[in-house]
């Protein structure tokens, strides 16, 4: 009976970790549906940009007009090709697994993908970024993280606000801390222990945009975050705001925890010199 209860738990766990990646990969879904909605609108915008200059530039034959509508044109399409290259590596698991990664560009593209509704929600969005290292990443799961905290500190400020993202380099613990802070309405107390708890939220559901209300985000990222030995914390106080940190092991800090431990040495006792006597 011990061999049929040991082999049954074994199925139900397989059974878990699968249901866990298939969660997983909806959830990803997801969030590509909804900056599907959103860069279409953007890309909408960058079109017309390079519309109305070709026409601007065929009326017109100066040499300087002409310039500066070719240099227009440059620009947006160079915006639209960052936001096809971003959707895309959303849309693919990239290299598929953990590798030397930029998060400062990272975080740079993730803001780019959102820009739009941030304007449309009045969120001002801070930039502190300190030099960093390397992190050695999933640079899709990681992206994903950031996607669902930015969201989730736009709809904190539903009159609109400021979010802060800060990158910094710990030396102590050999880390890169990405913090997102929102001042918004911030968490209570009594609720801060359980927003990493599967399927608990705090919000009454989808608000106007179509998004939150599922519970499932938080723990996810929690798990994601732990999946590359890294940390995440939270700091609430209501009324001012909350802030989220993330702590991602640098590429050296990587390559020291892959590598295998040693097994200590268990030394035999000493022989004794003299004969021994057995009774």
């Amino acid at each position: 009976m011990a061999i049929n209860g040991n082999e049954e738990t074994a199925r139900l766990q397989e059974q878990i970790e699968l249901l866990k990646q298939q969660l997983a990969q909806a959830q990803k879904l997801t969030a590509l549906g909804e900056l599907v909605s959103t860069t279409t609108h953007e890309f909408n915008n960058v079109l017309m940009t390079i519309i109305n200059y070709a026409k601007m530039g065929m009326r017109h034959k100066d040499t300087a007009t002409r310039d500066k509508c070719l240099d227009k044109i440059f620009a947006a399409g160079n915006r639209a090709a960052k936001i096809t290259k971003t959707v895309l590596g959303l849309a693919r698991n990239r290299s598929g697994g953990q590798e030397p990664t930029d998060l400062t560009e990272l975080v740079t593209c993730s803001l780019l993908l959102l820009e739009r509704e941030m304007n449309k929600y009045r969120v001002a969005v801070d930039r502190i970024f300190k030099p960093i290292p390397e992190v050695h990443i999933d640079g899709n799961q990681i992206q994903q993280v950031l996607l669902n905290l930015l969201i989730n500190a736009r709809q904190a400020m539903p009159r609109g606000g400021r979010i802060s993202i800060k990158l910094q380099y710990d030396a102590e613990v050999d880390m890169v801390d990405l913090v997102v802070r929102d001042y918004g309405c911030g968490i209570p107390q009594d609720k801060l222990p359980r927003i990493f708890d599967s399927f608990y939220t705090s919000k009454s559901g989808p608000d106007e945009s179509g998004k939150g209300g599922t519970g499932l985000g938080l723990s996810m990222c929690r798990d994601i975050i732990e999946s590359h030995h890294g940390q995440i914390r939270v700091n609430s106080t209501p009324g001012k705001g909350t802030a989220f940190t993330l702590k991602l092991p640098t590429v050296t800090r990587a390559a020291k925890l892959a590598k295998p431990v040693a097994a200590p040495i268990h030394h035999l006792p000493a022989v004794p010199s003299g004969p021994t006597v057995m009774s």
